[in-house]
């Protein structure tokens, strides 16, 4: 989570975030609808990459979202959701 250790502070832009996720090769979950695909198009267009991004539903619970996102990480392969935004639940 963004402000742990070894993860991008509090306050970090967007970019910066998916810059930190692509060497790290993590997958972004966010509740950040806004931006996030405006950032995402100017990333690949430095011909950057990010393992995916998951949008949470503000509709569904915590629980919820995390059985969603178990069934995700269980049934997809590598680089399945690359340099996507993906809302959940997925359908």
């Amino acid at each position: 989570a963004v402000g742990e250790p070894d993860t991008p502070g509090k306050g970090t832009l967007d970019p910066e975030i998916l810059i930190w996720c692509e060497v790290h090769d993590f997958v972004l979950v966010t509740n950040n609808r806004r931006s996030m695909p405006v950032h995402l198009v100017a990333h690949i267009a430095q011909n950057r990459h990010i393992p995916g991004i998951f949008i949470l539903n503000p509709d569904m619970g915590i629980g919820e979202t995390l059985d969603e996102l178990m069934t995700i990480a269980g049934g997809s392969f590598d680089g399945e959701y690359q340099d996507q935004i993906i809302h959940l639940p997925i359908p």
